[in-house]
């Protein structure tokens, strides 16, 4: 991993940790619409590496690989972002649907049911379907954001060090995000913990539930803005 003078080899890492990258731009490629490429989400990885081999510090205390992970994730991310391909009507959208859980959330004193979700915002329960589904294509960004955006959210230095006051800062968020996963419908809490830590795609959550791979995709929209309804009232 080291050349002779003691630095780092680029090329040594590049190889070493590029099956890490191209799993990360397929476990995110899966959750986002069809038009985003694998190959730009792994090329942006990829200078997420490169980038962490200027920046990283041996005696810091952090393992290269730890820091590298969550640099070609974030890069990822990034490079989602400055395209911008999520209409502004589907953010308006789900901005609409966090406040009315929000407020239905207040008023019933529980996590409100999709029927009376859909009453709240006065539509039908087969257009309320239809708008999880469509707001459901920019919930990968949404997730993160909730983590990454939150004040106190990024944690990392320059150095690749968390200073103690962003080391609880944190911890409190990540305490914040899982009391808000522990509210959520039995169900609800399975298609998440599925998703986002077993890394199981729509279809084998579907498989898992014995549901369609849309109606995992609903539950997932479902279950995101719930999320996103509580944190972000804190």
């Amino acid at each position: 991993m080291y050349t002779s003078q003691g630095k780092i080899n680029r090329n040594t890492i590049v190889e070493q940790y590029y099956p890490m990258v191209r799993r990360q731009a397929l476990a995110l490629q899966v959750r986002l619409p069809a038009g985003v490429d694998t190959d730009d989400l792994i090329q942006a990885g990829l200078e997420g590496l490169l980038n962490c081999v200027d920046r990283f510090d041996p005696e810091a205390g952090v393992a290269f690989s730890t820091f590298a992970h969550q640099r070609v994730r974030g890069a990822m991310i990034d490079e989602l972002r400055s395209r911008d391909w999520i209409p502004r009507s589907v953010r308006r959208s789900g901005r609409e649907l966090e406040q009315a859980m929000r407020r239905l959330e207040q008023r019933l004193g529980r996590s409100p049911e999709e029927r009376e979700i859909a009453a709240e915002l006065e539509m039908s329960i087969e257009d309320y379907h239809q708008l999880l589904q469509d707001t459901n294509s920019g919930l990968v960004l949404s997730y993160d954001e909730v983590v990454l955006e939150a004040p106190g959210g990024e944690t990392t230095t320059e150095e690749g060090v968390d200073t103690p006051a962003e080391q609880v800062t944190e911890a409190q968020l990540k305490q914040l995000l899982i009391n808000a996963i522990e509210t959520l419908p039995e169900r609800e809490q399975l298609v998440i913990t599925l998703y986002y830590q077993e890394e199981l795609n729509l279809k084998e959550i579907g498989a898992v539930l014995d549901v369609t791979e849309s109606r995992v995709s609903q539950l997932h929209s479902q279950a995101i803005k719930r999320i996103q309804s509580r944190v972000r009232n804190l």
